[in-house]
C-alpha cells in the first residue's frame, strides 16, 4: 500500500519545493502551512512520513510532534529547523522524531533521508506481518494422496491458485485440511512472495474481530490507546485467510463484502478510506447454502466468496489414502520422539481402512501419535489403536452383520498382496513366504497389477 507524505511548513517557497521534489520521486504529498492544519490532516488521513518544521506560526513543532505520537506512534517524523541546537535535537528524538534536518539543506540529503525513512517504515510493517503470519510450508507439503477424489481436488486447487485475484471458498468437514488447501493456494499463486495472514472468525467477539480485521484508530473504543493496523492492511500484496467464515456476524458481513468488492475499507473509528491489494480465501465446515436460505448468511457475500469453490473430500471418501497418510504421520511422530523408522503391522490395515474417521485427517494424525507412544517403537498393532477402530472392523467383517462390506475377491487378493509387499519393504522372497506362494507367482501378480515399484532386481 503506497505511503503518502505530509509536509508541515509555513514557508511557501520551501513547502512547494518539497512537494515538487517528492512528487517527482513518485510520492503522494499533502501540504499544511501551520500546526493546526497539519494535525487535522494527520488525524484524518494518517501518513507514513511527516516532514515537520519546528517554527510554526501557531504552535511549536515539538507540540505538534507530541500530539501526533498520541494519535499514531507508527508514523515517522523528520523535523526541519533553521535554528539547529543540540538540545532541541535531543528533545525531538525523545519525543519520537525519526531524524533531524537542518535548513538550508541539499535536496540530495532530503531525498536520502526520505528514502531511508520509508525503507524503515516498510521494514517495520514487514516485521509486524511476520509476527502474525504462520510459517508457510512448501506448496503441497502435507497434502498426501493418490485417490481420484484427492487428485481432482489438487487439480482444482492448482487452477484456482493461478488466478491471484479470485476469492476462494473452501468447504469441508472439520479436520479435512482446509487450511492446508488455503496455504497451497497462496504458495502456488503469483502472491507467494507476499504475506500470508490468517484470521479465525469464530475465535473473537464481534467488536474485537472487527478491530482485528480492519484495525482501529486511537480512541475508537476504551482500550484503543493508539492506532493499530488490522490484518487486512498487513495482508496487502498477499492473502488473507478467513477460517470459519460461517461464524462471521451479520453486522460484519456487509463490511467484508465491500472490502472484497472494492479492496477499500476504513479502520474502526476512522474516516479515511484505505486501499489494499488482497486475495480473500475463506473456509467453513458449515452449510452456507442452508444458512443463506435461513437468512443468517448474506447471499451476495456467499456468491462473492464462492467464485473459486473447492470442496475438500472427507477421509472416508478417499480410503486409498488412509495408509499412506498413516505412514506419513507415523514418520513425523517418530522423528519427534526419536524412534527410527516406525512401522505398521499389516493387522492394523483393516481397522484403519474400515473406520469412518469422523475427525478426518486430524483424527488420523492423533491416532498415529497415540499409537506410537503406546507401542514404544515396535510395529503398531491393533492393541495400540483406539477401541472404536477395532470395533468398526469387527462390524464390517461379521458374518451376519448388516454393516458387512463385501469387495470382489480379486480386489481383496490385490490388497492383501500389496500389504505383504509393503510390510516386507519390497522384499519379494519374504513376501512370497508370508503369502504362501512361490516367488515366481508373486512376480507375475506384481506385473499383472502394474506395480512397477516392486519390479526391480530382486530379492
Amino acid at each position: 500500500m503506497a505511503e503518502r507524505i505530509l509536509v508541515i511548513e509555513d514557508d511557501t517557497t520551501i513547502r512547494v519545493t518539497l512537494r515538487d521534489v517528492l512528487e517527482k520521486l513518485g510520492h503522494g504529498v499533502d501540504l499544511a502551512e501551520d500546526g493546526t492544519q497539519g494535525l487535522s490532516l494527520f488525524c484524518a488521513n494518517g501518513y507514513g512520513l511527516v516532514l515537520l518544521d519546528l517554527r510554526l506560526p501557531d504552535m511549536h513543532g515539538l507540540d505538534v510532534l507530541r500530539a501526533m505520537r498520541e494519535t499514531d506512534n507508527e508514523a515517522l517524523v523528520v523535523v526541519m529547523t533553521a535554528y539547529p541546537e543540540v538540545r532541541t535535537a535531543v528533545e525531538c528524538v525523545k519525543a519520537g522524531a525519526y531524524d533531524y534536518l537542518n535548513k538550508p539543506f541539499e535536496l540530495d540529503d532530503l531525498k536520502d533521508i526520505v528514502r531511508r525513512a520509508l525503507e524503515t517504515r516498510r521494514l517495520r510493517v514487514e516485521v509486524e506481518r511476520l509476527r502474525i503470519s504462520v510459517a508457510q510450508p512448501a506448496p503441497l507439503e502435507g497434502m498426501i494422496g493418490a485417490s481420484p477424489a484427492f487428485l481432482a481436488m489438487v487439480e482444482v486447487t492448482r487452477r484456482i491458485a493461478a488466478a491471484p485475484r479470485v476469492p476462494v471458498l473452501i468447504r469441508g468437514e472439520s479436520g479435512t485440511g482446509k487450511e492446508r488447501i488455503a496455504q497451497a493456494i497462496h504458495n502456488l499463486s503469483p502472491r507467494a512472495a507476499g504475506p500470508w495472514v490468517t484470521l479465525n472468525c469464530s475465535a473473537l467477539a464481534e467488536g474485537l474481530l472487527e478491530s482485528e480485521m480492519f484495525g482501529h484508530e486511537r480512541g475508537a473504543f476504551t482500550d484503543a490507546k493508539v492506532a493499530k493496523r488490522g490484518l487486512l492492511e498487513l495482508a496487502d500484496g498477499g492473502t488473507l485467510f478467513l477460517d470459519e467464515i460461517g461464524d462471521l456476524s451479520p453486522t460484519l458481513q456487509p463490511k467484508l463484502l465491500r472490502a472484497i468488492e472494492t479492496q477499500r475499507f476504513r479502520r474502526v473509528g476512522g474516516q479515511k478510506e484505505l486501499t489494499v491489494d488482497v486475495r480473500f480465501v475463506a473456509a467453513t465446515n458449515r452449510d452456507l447454502d442452508g444458512m443463506v436460505r435461513a437468512g443468517s448468511f448474506r447471499e451476495d457475500l456467499y456468491y462473492r466468496l464462492n467464485v473459486g469453490s473447492i470442496d475438500v473430500p472427507p477421509l472416508r471418501a478417499r480410503r486409498e489414502d488412509i495408509l499412506p497418510l498413516a505412514r506419513h504421520f507415523l514418520a513425523e511422530a517418530g522423528s519427534m520422539m526419536g524412534i527410527h523408522e516406525p512401522r505398521l503391522d499389516p493387522l492394523v490395515y483393516g481397522p484403519l481402512e474400515n473406520y469412518a474417521w469422523p475427525g478426518n485427517v486430524r483424527e488420523l494424525r492423533n491416532v498415529m501419535e497415540r499409537a506410537l507412544i503406546l507401542s514404544g517403537g515396535i510395529p503398531i498393532e491393533p492393541a495400540h489403536l483406539p477401541k472404536e477402530l477395532t470395533a468398526a472392523t469387527s462390524r464390517a467383517t461379521a458374518p451376519d452383520g448388516e454393516d458387512l462390506s463385501v469387495a470382489p475377491l480379486v480386489e481383496i487378493e490385490k490388497r492383501h498382496i500389496r500389504r505383504a509387499l509393503e510390510h516386507c519393504r519390497g522384499n519379494k522372497t519374504q513376501a512370497a513366504r508370508m503369502l504362501g506362494i512361490t516367488r515366481l507367482t508373486l512376480r507375475t501378480k506384481i506385473a499383472d497389477y502394474g506395480w512397477t515399484e516392486f519390479l526391480g532386481p530382486s530379492v
